[in-house]
């Protein structure tokens, strides 16, 4: 018997306000019912997930099913949010996609081995995000078992 989809927000960390944007545009071509939530750092996806100041209140940020995570953002960059997040047993088992401009051997090599769920160079054309959006949700939202917390 398969489960019920889940209707969980997609956290998506992105410093940009003109890639937020395009994102979120994406996100809608793509048909994902699941709605996309922003933040604009690390610290804040910390916050966010640890209802912390302006992400207290759980009905208007409930816990993501999946974490869309940019590498290179201020305050916290990706690679310190996963270390926090694979080091706390409350976190760990949210799915991490890092979407990010890099496509150096390094940083997928290091992401990886931090526990990132997946890698993905972001697009930089908008009917290919829209495609690799489309496929990130269907497979982490339709797919994948995930555990229900």
């Amino acid at each position: 018997m398969s489960r019920p989809r889940s209707t969980a927000p997609i956290l998506m960390a992105e410093d940009d306000p003109d890639d937020r944007l395009l994102a979120e545009e994406a996100w809608r071509e793509a048909r994902i019912d699941n709605p996309l939530e922003f933040v604009e750092n690390g610290e804040e996806v910390l916050s966010f997930l640890r209802r912390e100041g302006r992400f207290r209140d759980r009905v208007d940020h409930p816990m993501p099913a999946l974490i869309l995570l940019d590498l290179n953002m201020p305050r916290l960059n990706g690679r310190g949010v996963l270390k926090a997040l694979k080091a706390d047993a409350a976190l760990r088992r949210i799915p991490v996609v890092v979407l990010t401009t890099s496509q150096t051997e390094e940083d997928i090599l290091r992401t990886y081995n931090l526990g990132v769920s997946s890698f993905i160079t972001k697009p930089m054309d908008f009917e290919e995000l829209v495609r690799v959006l489309s496929v990130i949700g269907r497979y982490w939202l339709e797919i994948v078992e995930l555990p229900q917390d």
